[in-house]
Parts: C-alpha cells; sequence; structure tokens
C-alpha cells in the first residue's frame, strides 16, 4: 500500500533516520511511538510529501488516495466549513468545481455539455451526489452543528477549527490516513466517536499520539523509532509496553531456561488476549490478536523514570472539608455551591467542560485565588503538593537545576548536592544535565522538574492539573503506574482517558449549577445515563 525505500534524513550532522525500509498495509493502524526528538511527526510530513528527504524515496500504491490531518488551523479561514470537508476528497472536489463553472457559463455550448456527461458519470461513481449530506453527518458526529456548515472557517473557535481539519482528513474514506496528535483539543465524547471510527476503518492508518488509550482502542501495530529505524509490532500501545517490560526482565535472567521464557511469552499473550476481546471493540480488535506472536516481543531501549511518591506520614480521617465554594471570571459562573468531602485514600477525577473550572478550583484550595463564597479547609495531618496546569511562576531565575530543587529542602541532608542530584536523575536529569538553567528547559523539562520536586516534598496529598501535558510516553506511563501505586488521596484532572480511569475512584464534576458526586471509575461515570442526563440540565443555559 505505501512503501519506504533507503529512507534517509539527516539534519547538519544530526542523522534522524537511516536507510529505513518499511511498509504500511492496508487494514492496519500504526501508532508511531518514540522518545522526544525521534522524529515522530518529521517522519509523517515526509510520508505525506511535506519534507523531501535527504535520500531514498515514499511511494504510494497508483490510484490511492492519502489524507492528512492538517496542522495549520487557519489554511482555510476563507472557505465555509461544509466546503472545506469536502475538499478532503481533492479529485471529487475538482469534478464538482469544475461542473459548476461549466454550468455558471453564459455561453454554453455541445463541447460543454459533452464535458459535463463525462464529469457526472465521473462524480456518481465516487458518490458525488451524496457527499454533501456525507460531510454534513461527519461534522455533525464531530459536534459541529448544521447551524454552523455555512459559517467561514475563521469565524470558528480553536477547538471547532480542530473538528473541522478532522471532517476534512477522514471524508471520502481515503487510503492512507495520517494523523498528528488527532486527539489535541478534543473533548471525551468526540474522542470516543474518533476511537470507534478508527477501530472499524478498513483502510491504512498512521498516527502519532500521546494518548494511550486512544492508541490502545485504535492499533494493530506499534512502529517503534529507535537509533535511526523503524521496527513494527503487532498489536497495541499497552500490548508492546507491557511485553517489552517481560522481554526486559528476562534478558535480565540469566539462569531461566529458553523453554520456560518462551512458555511464559506465550501465557503473557494468552493473558492480554483474554482481556482485550471482552472490551467494547472486540470486533474490531480480532485483526490484531491473530497477529500477536511471542517471536515478534523485543526488549525495549526506552529509559522510563523512576516516579516514587512517598509520604512524610499518614493523613487522618479529615482531608479536606469545602463547602458552598463559588467561583466565576468576569461574571461567567465557573462552578457555584460546590460541596466536597474527602475522604482518607479517595483518588478524585476533578472534571468540567470548561478547563478553567478546574485550575480555578485548585488555584483556590491551594491558596492562591480567592472564592467568589464559600469555603475550604485541610485537615490538620494533610500536606499537600500542587502540580499547576500553568507552572511559569516556578521557572522565572536562572537559577541551575540542582538550586532550583533546593528551595523546597527542608533539612540539611536534603540540601546536599547529592540528595538533590538523586531526585533529578529519577526524572533523568543526570550528569551535567542537573546543571542546567532555568530559563532554558523545555516543556516537558519543566514539568520533569515539577514531578521531582513533588516527589521531594513527600505530600500525602497529591493535587494534579493536567499532568501529561508536554511529557511523552515514556514518562506518562511512568507517572500514571506511580499514581496508582500511591496511597494517599489524589485531586487529578487530566485529558489522559487512561489516568483518568486508571486512577480515579470518584468523580466530581464542576458545572455553573453545582456539584456532581459519584464514587465510580471514569469510564463508568461517564456512560452512566443518569448522569448524561444530570450533566445536560446541569450545563443548560437558562433562556
Amino acid at each position: 500500500m505505501l512503501s519506504v525505500s533507503n529512507l534517509s534524513v539527516q539534519f547538519g550532522k544530526r542523522v534522524l533516520f537511516d536507510e529505513v525500509n518499511t511498509s504500511f498495509t492496508s487494514g492496519n493502524c500504526y501508532g508511531i511511538i518514540g522518545a522526544n526528538g525521534a522524529g515522530k511527526s518529521t517522519f509523517l510530513n515526509i510520508i505525506s510529501g511535506k519534507i523531501e528527504p535527504t535520500s531514498g524515496h515514499v511511494s504510494l500504491e497508483p490510484g490511492k488516495r492519502m489524507s492528512v490531518l492538517e496542522q495549520d488551523h487557519s489554511l482555510y479561514d476563507d472557505y465555509n466549513v461544509l466546503e472545506t470537508v469536502m475538499m478532503g476528497n481533492e479529485p471529487l472536489f475538482k469534478i464538482k468545481k469544475e461542473m459548476e463553472e461549466i454550468y455558471a457559463k453564459e455561453d454554453f455550448g455541445d463541447a460543454d455539455g459533452e464535458r459535463v456527461g463525462v464529469l457526472q458519470v465521473e462524480f456518481e461513481e465516487m458518490d458525488g451526489w451524496n457527499a454533501e449530506s456525507n460531510a454534513a453527518s461527519l461534522l455533525s458526529n464531530l459536534g459541529i452543528g448544521s447551524e454552523s456548515h455555512y459559517t467561514l472557517v475563521k469565524d470558528l473557535d480553536g477547538t471547532q477549527k480542530v473538528r473541522v481539519l478532522l471532517a476534512k482528513a477522514i471524508f471520502g474514506n481515503p487510503d492512507v490516513l495520517i494523523m498528528d496528535e488527532p486527539t489535541n483539543d478534543l473533548d471525551y465524547e468526540t474522542i470516543s466517536w474518533l476511537e470507534n471510527f478508527l477501530a472499524n476503518f478498513d483502510n491504512t492508518v498512521i498516527v502519532v499520539s500521546h494518548d494511550r488509550h486512544f492508541l490502545d482502542a485504535v492499533c494493530t501495530h506499534i512502529s517503534d523509532i529507535d537509533f535511526g529505524k523503524i521496527t513494527h509490532y503487532s498489536g497495541n500501545y499497552t500490548f508492546w509496553y507491557e511485553s517489552s517490560q517481560l522481554a526486559a526482565k528476562q534478558r535480565a535472567q540469566q539462569n531461566k531456561k529458553a523453554e520456560e521464557k518462551k512458555k511464559e511469552l506465550q501465557q503473557f499473550i494468552e493473558r492480554f488476549s483474554a482481556n482485550v476481546a471482552k472490551s467494547k471493540q472486540a470486533t474490531s480488535r480480532k485483526k490484531m490478536l491473530d497477529k500477536l506472536d511471542f517471536q515478534n516481543i523485543k526488549p525495549s531501549n526506552r529509559r522510563y523514570p523512576a516516579i516514587i511518591f512517598e509520604k512524610e506520614r499518614e493523613a487522618g480521617d479529615q482531608i479536606l472539608h469545602v463547602e458552598n465554594l463559588s467561583a466565576s471570571i468576569d461574571g461567567e459562573i465557573l462552578f457555584d455551591k460546590v460541596n466536597i468531602n474527602l475522604n482518607k485514600g479517595d483518588k478524585v477525577v476533578i472534571y468540567s467542560k470548561d478547563s478553567r473550572a478546574t485550575s480555578a478550583f485548585y488555584q483556590i484550595i491551594n491558596g492562591k485565588e480567592e472564592a467568589d463564597s464559600g469555603s475550604y479547609k485541610w485537615g490538620v495531618t494533610t500536606n499537600q503538593s500542587y502540580l499547576p496546569n500553568d507552572n511559569s511562576e516556578y521557572f522565572e531565575s536562572k537559577l541551575s537545576l540542582v538550586d532550583w530543587l533546593r528551595q523546597w529542602a527542608k533539612t540539611e541532608e536534603e540540601r546536599e548536592e547529592v540528595h538533590i542530584r538523586g531526585f533529578l536523575g529519577k526524572m533523568l536529569f543526570s550528569g551535567d544535565e542537573a546543571l542546567k538553567t532555568c530559563d532554558v528547559l523545555s516543556g516537558g523539562e519543566k514539568v520533569r522538574c515539577m514531578v521531582s520536586r513533588m516527589m521531594m516534598t513527600r505530600a500525602n496529598v497529591l493535587i494534579l492539573d493536567e499532568p501529561t501535558n508536554h511529557l511523552d510516553l515514556e514518562t506518562i506511563t511512568a507517572f500514571n503506574n506511580s499514581l496508582k501505586n500511591f496511597k494517599g488521596n489524589i485531586l487529578l484532572t487530566t485529558h489522559d482517558h487512561e489516568f483518568a480511569q486508571t486512577v480515579g475512584n470518584r468523580v466530581i464534576e464542576l458545572t455553573p449549577k453545582g456539584a456532581i458526586d459519584k464514587f465510580s471509575t471514569f469510564d463508568e461515570y461517564m456512560s452512566d445515563a443518569k448522569i448524561k442526563e444530570q450533566r445536560e440540565k446541569m450545563y443548560a443555559v437558562e433562556a
């Protein structure tokens, strides 16, 4: 279907890809993974023709159509929404435009009539007469109602533009669909729709994403970029991660017999397949399960940070009491009359359709902002560690990372450089990396520093506002595992579905008309019909 031959990419002295030979076949979804800087987005730009490789070539089977999810949100600003979506199927759109131009001619002649006849046949073969209604249906599924279909794209907000570009990419059943971070700026419902759409999509999908739940739901293969090469592995992300961890453990077990290792890997596949078979996307995952083979399992060279949250002391029964808490921005109510009593051991997903509501809530309970009304009180035995969505205030100095982290040391022993470097090393800041200054850090490095700080404070309550922002898959996975194992309290807001589902045992949703509070997993909460009805009422705008 799509093949890559002898592909090499070099920027200056840096070799990104070295003589890569691989192919992507029809009916499969490939999740491209790799460490930060490995070249995931570059690879997508090469196979989609946006960047020329240093050498080698990419070839698409003749007669097949490739579609790419655009990253430039202003590219179609001057077109209406429906037209933009239909432009996704370029051959169809060209025929439609040519027919319209011929019909608009004042001197319509015989030759024009003959040409229109030819075009109409082609148009019909491409299901052109249904194209407009198909595009409209696609937009509606993605949350863009009919009232916006003839609006100019430039008049939409950012999240709506993302949905229009997504509809454009998948319109017309492309043979190869290429997507870079498709779940960014999408809500839970839209991501669920996209997961189901792609899981049942019969052609080739190549996707880069940091959303592990999404990769698990749609991928039949994981394509790992490592040391300038690309290797395909059958299975989704969780299978790749767990199997590579098992293989690495086996590699360290020198004395274990080959037969025992083989049996262990086979049993792992059987357990994994049984769990997947029970999932809601079991039928679409069958093609993945058929290909799982222990011989394809290889240890990974990936480095995972060592995220371990320890508690200085055990918290008592009084954790957090919130009474009639309200907040607004410029007269717009974010949440109102919120009452919460946090129990010991609660790991709460704090959710809202408006991200400003959750951030305001955290800022209030951390004493950084004032509420409009109401009160909150922390238990005397609690100590909190807060990871805000916006961490810029923590990095305004030019301190080295060692000196930066030393600010939160409580004892002379903790102030020692070797102690500080230990916490930085756990987050992969080793050697000279620990001497970097705060003003040169990337977004991901800043979050990793904040996590080092959290570990060092040894709090018994962790407060996390979008903790996975800017992080790579390795750090996200390690972070997720550490929170599952943490024995204290957690307040968590995240767009990472896997985080929410595997960490939380309670969901509290903040709305302009109060809070919804339920002891359940995130998936149970979102699929509960009664709660869905309640949510609609609590977000409804009064006429």
